[in-house]
């Protein structure tokens, strides 16, 4: 089974140290998908041939779901006065930078953060007691889907 480097630092998502609230911005490094166009007038058709089907890594899925709960933690800790969103994106940022996690694991694992940040952005103004039940819930799974992947993936 290959091992993933600094999976560790999964489980210091979970890190309860208060930093000065930040300006938070999505993730830097999602590609932007091109839209298609046309070819130019009188090109031949050209057809790409298919390439063969991505195959995830094993930790692919935990991992995505990690970054979706960062993304939301790391807004909604803050809307509700915890000040510490910012490390939540941190130490999503230091696990996609790690070696052995391939260029579109990285871009979906950014993308996840990215999406469920802004759609929390999107639903939460203000902070409310479900906000609330959502923060002590992702905290709760997180800490789960953490120590899973730690155990599954991190050779201790």
């Amino acid at each position: 089974m290959r091992r993933l480097p600094l999976v560790v630092t999964v489980a210091t998502l979970l890190a309860a140290a208060h930093v000065p609230a930040a300006q938070m911005t999505p993730i830097a490094g999602v590609k932007a998908v091109p839209a298609e166009s046309a070819p130019p007038e009188g090109a031949p058709d050209v057809k790409k041939a298919p390439s063969a089907p991505r195959k995830p890594p094993p930790y692919e899925a935990p991992l995505l779901r990690l970054a979706e709960m960062a993304g939301a933690l790391a807004y909604l800790r803050d809307l509700c006065g915890a000040g510490d969103g910012a490390i939540f994106r941190a130490k999503l940022e230091t696990l996609i930078k790690a070696e052995g996690i391939g260029e579109e694991t990285r871009d979906l694992v950014a993308g996840a953060y990215n999406e469920a940040y802004r759609g929390y952005s999107a639903n939460y103004r203000t902070c409310t007691p479900a906000a609330n039940q959502i923060i002590a819930r992702f905290l709760k799974e997180a800490e789960h889907v953490a120590s899973d992947v730690a155990a599954r993936f991190g050779g201790g």
